[in-house]
């Protein structure tokens, strides 16, 4: 641990954590506690949540009380399986019935839209600085001390307020992720120090993208360890940055709704955080399969008290790992889950060679409730194709808009038509696609 990050858990976190109300270090020795427990104490512990949470949704939700379902507080998980599968369009039709509190109370979640579908959450600011401990804590399995200097993606780089606050104490260095326009990423690892190390994150797609830029400019830095989230990361993607910078990436998987579902720590598989969530994984019928064998996720956030999310169906496909399976001398005694599975991200790529992923869209249409769906299809490398699904209130200056805000990001000559559609069919996995790449070589 170096001397800043020592002056920074000691002093500077919790200045800040009285100045602002925020008890973030608490938060994240209480989780580290927990994680830590025996499997049976796990257990306890979850079952205990699960009860208060859904006697608290049943009592104070509008959408759970009209249910009618009765809580058995000592067969929790029993009871849970009485509550059907809340989906996106649930939540966008219910969302005034799935609150406990008045929304003047709580902070505004618009998710990523990943999946096409954007869709709108509320939290407290207990919640939030839950989801921010969990973050942190994983960060740290990664090898990540506080006050490390960090390399950060993000959508909107231009931070103020608290966050630009947050980016100094922390000593972020963001890279824009919207473009991924080559000549600014050379430019920003170019003024790194080479001889300080620093730490990685963001999202996956974007550390290839990186990494790769990298690889082809003979750029050298000391990258401690890497942390990946918002896409799935893939091999080929692990196998670029750790030529780029011989190091691993670690994978965490979470959802914008709030839902931290899981990381990875000492092993090749990925932690399940049932302290935060109980994960089941569905078949096409609803029920649950078997470890070992594909389902659909379906994720119960144990600290979603503002907005409980019961059995919400997220649009992923996963497996968990079978008992017999797990390794005997692993760090933690949380169940594990042996794979992610989803398609492989594609890139929208432009003549300039600069790239666009999936979040260079859903930072834009995560702020148009006027369009439903959305789907992006490149036949060559002069442009794209923008299916949509017009929602209410939606107007064609909205389209006019959306291609000012990819044309100024680009800053090349890019041609972006819109097709208005009626629906925009799934990937085999059931889940939309956002991302349609007809391109021949892209490298994958």
């Amino acid at each position: 641990m170096s001397l800043y990050s020592k002056i920074f858990t000691t002093i500077l976190l919790p200045i800040s954590e009285f100045i602002f109300s925020i008890p973030l270090s608490k938060e994240i020795e209480k989780l580290d506690k927990t994680t830590k427990l025996s499997e049976i104490e796990i257990e306890k512990y979850q079952k205990e949540k699960l009860s208060e949470l859904l006697s608290h949704a049943i009592k104070n939700a509008e959408y759970y009380t009209n249910l009618g379902i009765a809580v058995d507080p000592n067969m929790p998980m029993d009871s849970l399986k009485r509550f059907p599968i809340l989906t996106k369009k649930i939540i966008k039709t219910q969302t005034d019935s799935l609150l406990t509190l008045p929304k003047e109370e709580l902070l505004k979640n618009g998710s990523s839209g990943s999946t096409g579908e954007q869709t709108i959450v509320y939290w407290s600011k207990k919640e939030q600085t839950f989801n921010r401990a969990t973050q942190l804590l994983w960060w740290q399995w990664a090898k990540y001390n506080l006050g490390d200097k960090l390399i950060q993606t993000g959508i909107n780089p231009k931070r103020q307020g608290l966050k630009k606050y947050k980016d100094f104490f922390f000593r972020t260095k963001y890279i824009q992720a919207f473009s991924h326009n080559k000549e600014d990423i050379l430019h920003i690892l170019s003024k790194l120090n080479k001889n300080q190390e620093y730490t990685l994150a963001g999202y996956a797609s974007s550390l290839y993208v990186i990494s790769q830029i990298a690889i082809e400019n003979k750029i050298e830095l000391k990258i401690k360890t890497a942390i990946a989230w918002g896409d799935k990361l893939f091999d080929h993607y692990k196998k670029a940055v750790f030529e780029a910078f011989n190091c691993r990436v670690y994978e965490t998987y979470g959802s914008a709704e709030g839902l931290m579902i899981g990381a990875q720590k000492d092993l090749d598989y990925l932690y399940l955080m049932t302290t935060n969530v109980v994960v089941e994984l569905l078949d096409d019928a609803g029920n649950e399969v078997e470890d070992g064998k594909i389902g659909h996720v379906v994720v119960t956030n144990l600290n979603g008290y503002a907005m409980p999310l019961i059995r919400y169906k997220i649009g992923d496909l996963a497996i968990k790992l079978p008992r017999k399976d797990y390794p005997k001398n692993r760090e933690l005694n949380l169940p594990i889950l042996q794979k992610i599975i989803g398609r492989d991200t594609d890139i929208v790529k432009t003549p300039s060679g600069n790239f666009m992923v999936v979040h260079s869209f859903t930072g834009i249409f995560e702020h148009i409730p006027e369009i439903n769906q959305f789907c992006v299809v490149q036949n060559d490398l002069n442009g794209i194709v923008i299916n949509y699904i017009k929602g209410i209130n939606f107007k064609p200056e909205i389209l006019t808009s959306i291609s000012k805000q990819i044309e100024s990001q680009l800053n090349e000559p890019f041609i972006i038509n819109f097709n208005e559609v009626l629906e925009i069919k799934p990937s085999k996995s059931g889940k939309p696609q956002l991302i349609i790449s007809n391109l021949k070589n892209r490298n994958h």
